[in-house]
């Protein structure tokens, strides 16, 4: 990521940070270096709510978009009733 903050653009924002890492990972593996802001807001963690934004540079704005469209295509792909996500807790 540049060292100068004034050539930092917003790739997107998300709900909580599972997604953002998601997003920064499949960035990362394309050599698009990435970062996360609002992790502490999000999910109340600071007692408000929040999101996470994913900032790339300007200069890598175009393919972070092109990755963060595939990422998201990608999500299209999954069969959920197939995905063991283990037993529910006891509220």
């Amino acid at each position: 990521m540049t060292e100068h903050p004034e050539h930092v653009a917003l790739l997107t924002s998300t709900p909580n940070e599972m997604e953002a890492g998601i997003i920064v990972g499949a960035l990362e593996e394309r050599g698009i270096k990435s970062t996360m802001t609002g992790v502490y807001t999000a999910g109340f963690r600071a007692e408000a709510p929040g999101w996470v934004q994913v900032l790339v540079s300007e200069d890598d704005l175009p393919a972070a978009q092109e990755v963060l469209d595939e990422v998201r295509r990608g999500d299209d792909d999954v069969d959920w009733s197939q995905v063991d996500v283990g037993t529910p807790e006891d509220e």
